[in-house]
């Protein structure tokens, strides 16, 4: 198996460029060729993968974390070859939450090896979504709101790991606050005043269960919405993420969808897949089952 090889040295805070010969050394002992691609800046692993002749591969390879991820797929939805190489996941970053689905951790590089290698695949969806006139691609979540504010400070609270996330949510519930919301899915519109929106593909986000229901090839997204709340019950609330059991909660709704726009009086930030990129409003469609990924 020839793959191209997208590898993020800076990835888990530098500690990926000291297993680059590992990683390396496993392929090709399971008898896979990689042509290794490192990504020296941000947006640099769309750009590889937008320009590479996909053709000559048989798989495209990602390691890093879910920003790595986001630009691998990004990149595969740019190039022009119109048939898709399978996509494997070498999940050596701060957080990969999509892998999760597969139960794949966070430094499971043995692990995720031995998935490319034996080769089975799975069809999976991917999320195409709009925002300021630009079209992005993402395998996990959106998020506006509170947990778009929690990710961006995550990102530079990166050296304490998944733990990263749990510190930023305490930090930002001191400045807790809603917005109102207009949210169209499927035909449907319902006005909210939020804490914050997710649009899950996946079930996880970082090490959070924020979509327990959610499947990553039914053809529906999993919609989160947390209304308005006090801080003292989204603390008392908290530990119930970790489980999937705050969907039960009063304050927080479920829908599945395939189309989905949100509309906000002034415009948030969105984190897809932990990414901090493009605001409010945006357009979201359910791309079912439109990519290969190995799968165990």
């Amino acid at each position: 198996m020839k793959a191209l090889l997208i590898f993020n040295p800076q990835a888990g805070n530098g500690r990926a460029k000291k297993i680059l010969g590992k990683v390396e050394k496993l392929l090709r002992d399971k008898g896979i060729t990689p042509d290794i691609k490192l990504t020296e800046k941000k947006g640099h692993g769309t750009e590889l993968v937008k320009s590479a002749d996909i053709s000559e591969y048989d798989a495209i390879l990602t390691a890093g974390g879910d920003g790595t991820l986001f630009e691998t797929l990004n990149g595969l939805f740019l190039n022009p070859n119109k048939k898709k190489p399978p996509l494997g996941i070498i999940p050596i970053g701060t957080g990969n939450a999509f892998v999760r689905d597969m139960d794949l951790r966070t430094g499971e590089f043995e692990k995720a090896v031995e998935i490319i290698a034996k080769g089975k695949k799975k069809k999976v969806d991917v999320g195409k979504f709009e925002t300021e006139n630009k079209i992005y691609h993402f395998l996990n979540i959106v998020g506006l709101g509170f947990v778009s504010d929690v990710a961006e400070l995550a990102h530079k609270l990166k050296i304490f790991g998944n733990f990263s996330y749990t510190l930023a949510i305490f930090a930002k519930l001191i400045s807790l606050k809603s917005f109102p919301a207009k949210i169209e899915f499927d035909g449907k519109t319902i006005e909210r005043n939020c804490v914050f929106i997710e649009i899950s593909n996946s079930r996880y986000t970082s090490n959070f269960l924020m979509a327990p229901n959610a499947e990553v090839d039914d053809g529906y997204f999993d919609i989160t919405i947390l209304n308005k709340t006090s801080r003292t019950k989204l603390i008392k609330a908290f530990p119930k993420i970790f489980t999937g059991e705050h969907i039960h909660i009063p304050e927080v709704e479920t829908f599945k969808a395939r189309n989905i726009s949100v509309i906000t009086e002034e415009n948030k930030v969105l984190t897809p897949d932990g990414e901090i990129l493009g605001t409010s409003p945006f357009k979201i469609e359910c791309l079912h089952k439109a990519i290969e990924v190995f799968w165990q």
